[in-house]
């Protein structure tokens, strides 16, 4: 029996909302900081600076560069000291000290250089993605101090994200103790003193300013070395503060050959203390919790994942933390955990203070998509019908955005559960009739694959399209995915694709207008499902990601899981990557433009002679709201077709100015004012670099 999509704890409503009991820290964007991952714990990505505006967006120079520190990290000598060295020479070094560490394709990578910095006081913090943690100065660039956890010492993290973090969180009494916390690659939590880097030392059990995140953790084994077994969660996304906890979710490894993985349980610890406060199971851990009987055959006995990889969000006057979750195991193959498998792919409101649901809703019954949600929520409140409504606007990968009343977790407007396909050849799979549909918002991009969708620049082209499609499954969205068949359909081609319509780097929100900016690409993508051999300790049936070795062979006999077209044309009809502009007071759309010209295809040798409209790049980056502009990134706006910073018109969505970039972005956008003058930063590749424009400076 399936239990409500939409569930909140009755006394908690009824009652209303507890008093706040204190004056607690915002964590906002007021006086010109970034207190935040996403400016503030709402997630807005907002600030009210104006400085830089439509008339002179265009004149930004580059104020400052910092070039990571991971290229060189310390390590501990012998005697007990540290040495730094160039990177490449403590990798191999590590590989040669434990070869069993490292997968030949995952050594310590410093590339992926993801993070948003936080601004307070004049400096910004971030991580690194070694996880080492740094504080610059915010007008010059500075290195202040870089805290090394050695995080990368016991191993790959996750396969899901190796070397990857996104960002750290900010803590203060507002009495001049000030703390920066963030996650390591091998699952510890981190608090360092502000001002210093140095640990805090009454944070955690021994003095050292971490815990271990990992402990009480089920099916995890810090001290496992081989390939079943190893080091597969890390914490790769910035942790949240809330009223005076800290709160992170986790990266879990998806690419399993086993049923058996860790649960994704959301952890919080006392931001003074280090002491832990609370977990909430994403994964039931006994038969009598909440949801238990979603989970058909037991199967929560041994299912993981369900994890909170992504950010997320919280209300300090409510005392919630809202937690996007993901898929459990197998992504794409539930065989082994029949039922609907709450709280997997849901979205959940907890009370900070003791861990407890106030309410949640399951965005995808058995998920079989990956459909997980890729990033934190946007709290803002609006009017809707004449009702102040304070909100929370949930994006998806399926192009869905979901908006609850966040007090109660009531939908603002009606979600339908609507039959959904079920054929299927995955032996002993069992989808779910029913999957939940918003009535509002529409959704922000394309949905489902028919052969109306094909591109159709020429009736040639269209033909082609037409001819690498019918080696695929197509249909709705919710189609199940399916396995090869020799001589038959080579598998189900899904849009929008496993990575999503929206990704890691989210929607903004402006909290003066309720105006929802999400950007978003269209992609279909086919699952390359195979079954995975029992000699080597595979406990399930069917997964994905193919060893290179199978996936080869594979190829070679005919079963080909790329849907691609020849010479590199699309697919799908255009646009490849918008921007959409949502008013979440009405739940209609305001306006929409496609990301990006798409020189790359409309330059192609069978396109260049037509007369195609914008196309969209088909990539995505964060969004930043100022008081004026929408800002994000475009790989091919710049003066020489390079990348480029772009401002938009929120009202309108007209470009109203570009600056060039010396690299493509990697993490997401944000602003600040220090010295009396705004800034705009973020981390770029070549280095990796973190990056900072300002206006230029009075003559």
């Amino acid at each position: 029996m399936r239990l409500l999509s939409i569930a909140w704890a009755v006394a908690g409503v009824l009652a209303g909302v507890a008093p706040v009991q204190a004056q607690w820290q915002t964590y906002g964007t007021e006086d010109g900081e970034w207190r935040s991952y996403a400016g503030d714990i709402a997630g807005t990505k907002y600030s009210p600076l104006d400085q830089i505006d439509a008339d002179n967006f265009s004149d930004l120079e580059i104020a400052w560069e910092w070039v990571s520190v991971d290229n060189f990290v310390s390590r501990s000598t012998p005697g007990g000291g540290e040495w730094w060295a160039p990177l490449d020479t403590i990798v191999e070094s590590l590989v040669e000290e434990t070869p069993d560490l490292y997968r030949s394709s995952q050594p310590p990578n410093a590339t992926r250089l993801q993070a948003t910095p936080i601004m307070v006081g004049g400096v910004l913090y971030f991580n690194t993605p070694l996880s080492q943690g740094v504080a610059i100065d915010a007008t010059t660039g500075e290195t202040l101090w870089v805290f090394n956890p050695k995080g990368y010492e016991e191993g790959t993290p996750s396969m899901s994200a190796p070397w990857t973090q996104r960002g750290v969180a900010y803590w203060t009494d507002g009495e001049g103790d000030e703390r920066i916390f963030w996650g390591t690659g091998n699952g510890y939590m981190v608090c360092v003193k502000a001002k210093t880097g140095q640990p805090c030392p009454d944070f955690g059990p021994d003095g050292s300013g971490m815990v271990d995140a990992m402990v009480g953790i089920p099916r995890v084994d810090r001290e496992a070395r081989d390939y079943l077994n190893a080091l597969l969660y890390s914490i790769n996304s910035p942790p949240i503060v809330v009223r005076d906890r800290v709160i992170h979710g986790s990266q879990i490894a998806d690419r399993r050959i086993t049923k058996e993985a860790p649960p994704g349980w959301v952890r919080a610890w006392d931001v003074r203390t280090g002491e832990h406060a609370w977990d909430f199971h994403t994964v039931p851990n006994s038969p009598d919790e909440f949801g238990a009987q979603t989970w058909g055959n037991e199967s929560w006995r041994y299912s993981g994942n369900a994890n909170v990889w992504s950010m997320l969000a919280g209300d300090n006057e409510l005392g919630h933390v809202y937690l996007p979750t993901g898929t459990t195991t197998n992504d794409y193959y539930g065989a082994d955990r029949p039922g609907d498998n709450l709280y997997s792919e849901s979205i959940i409101a907890v009370d900070v203070e003791t861990g407890e649901r106030v309410w949640h809703f399951q965005a995808v019954h058995h998920g079989l998509w990956d459909y997980d949600f890729p990033t934190h929520p946007n709290l803002v409140d609006v009017v809707v019908d004449g009702r102040p409504v304070k909100a929370l606007a949930q994006i998806s990968k399926q192009a869905f955005v979901y908006a609850f009343d966040r007090v109660t977790g009531e939908p603002i407007w009606p979600i339908e559960e609507r039959p959904v396909p079920q054929e299927t050849n995955m032996p002993g799979e069992a989808p779910s009739p029913t999957q939940p549909f918003p009535t509002k918002p529409a959704p922000f991009d394309y949905q489902g694959v028919t052969i109306d969708d094909l591109v159709d620049f020429t009736p040639e082209i269209r033909q082609m399209a037409i001819e690498v499609v019918s080696n695929f499954k197509i249909g709705p969205l919710f189609t199940p995915p399916g396995r090869p068949i020799e001589g038959g359909t080579q598998g189900t081609l899904m849009r929008p694709p496993d990575f999503g319509a929206a990704g890691w780097a989210g929607a903004a929100v402006d909290p003066e207008t309720g105006m929802l900016y999400v950007p978003s690409r269209n992609v279909a993508v086919a699952i390359p499902l195979y079954q995975p051999d029992p000699a080597l300790g595979a406990t399930m049936l069917y997964t994905h990601g193919a060893p290179e070795e199978q996936r080869l062979r594979q190829i070679r006999e005919g079963q080909s899981y790329q849907a691609r077209m020849p010479q590199g044309l699309p697919l799908l009809k255009p646009p490849y990557s918008r921007i959409t502009a949502i008013d979440m007071n009405t739940g209609e759309h305001a306006w929409m433009v496609p990301l990006g010209n798409g020189d790359r295809i409309r330059n192609h040798p069978r396109l260049r002679h037509l007369d195609l409209p914008p196309l969209g790049d088909g990539t995505i980056g964060g969004p930043l709201l100022t008081k004026t502009l929408l800002i994000s990134t475009v790989p091919t706006a710049g003066s020489q077709g390079g990348p480029a910073l772009v401002a938009w018109d929120k009202q309108s969505g007209e470009i109203r100015g570009t600056v060039d970039l010396p690299a493509g972005t990697i993490g997401t956008p944000m602003t600040y004012m220090a010295g009396g003058r705004q800034y705009i930063a973020a981390s770029i590749g070549g280095g990796p670099r973190m990056i900072a424009f300002a206006l230029p400076t009075a003559p």
